[in-house]
């Protein structure tokens, strides 16, 4: 348990009894009124946004979230399948967990989940993973141009801004965060 005024961004918390996690949160004082704090979270069971005020002296209940390391190995159909590393368990997960980061998600990629009471309740890659680029058009003789780019498509079929120096089979470095080239693979 812990009092509302210590929530920040990224805690998860138990709210009306299912595990959420606060997206942003700020403390509001108006004059002479009593302050609370403003919370959005995000129903980790349902995926709902929802507001939520607090009273600075509210008790939120912190749950025991444990945090294990997978290996992404193949998706089948609409779930993807991930290895748990030390028991060498598999596990179906679905795509709305996944989400955004299938673009990204190649076999053998190790990915971190969150579990709450033995359910997955959050997917997360790396910061950067590396990847091979499958098509792209070839280099323009004699284009000078500093902050020109042109599109190239990944080996997992996501489409990437590159600089015009990157050719078909080359590994760039992408943030998976933004979606961005970062640098060639070294």
């Amino acid at each position: 348990m812990i009092k509302a005024v210590d929530l920040r961004k990224g805690k998860t918390i138990i709210h009306d009894g299912v595990p959420s996690v606060v997206h942003e949160v700020k403390h509001v004082a108006k004059g002479n009124k009593r302050s609370y704090m403003q919370a959005k979270i995000k129903n980790l069971k349902s995926g709902t946004m929802a507001e939520v005020r607090f009273r600075v002296d509210d008790t939120v209940e912190v749950p025991y979230i444990e945090s294990k390391e997978y290996e992404f190995l193949y998706r089948d159909g609409v779930d993807f399948i991930v290895m748990d590393s030390e028991t060498f368990d598999q596990l179906p997960i679905s795509a709305e967990l996944v989400a955004d980061n299938a673009s990204w998600l190649k076999p053998n990629e190790k990915v971190k989940c969150q579990l709450y009471e033995g359910q997955m309740i959050s997917f997360e890659l790396p910061n950067t993973v590396v990847l091979e680029v499958t098509d792209t058009p070839p280099a323009i003789k004699g284009a000078t141009v500093t902050n020109q780019v042109k599109d190239a498509v990944v080996e997992t079929g996501a489409k990437v801004k590159v600089p015009p120096f990157i050719a078909n089979g080359e590994s760039i470095v992408i943030d998976t965060r933004s979606g961005e080239y970062v640098e060639r693979a070294k």
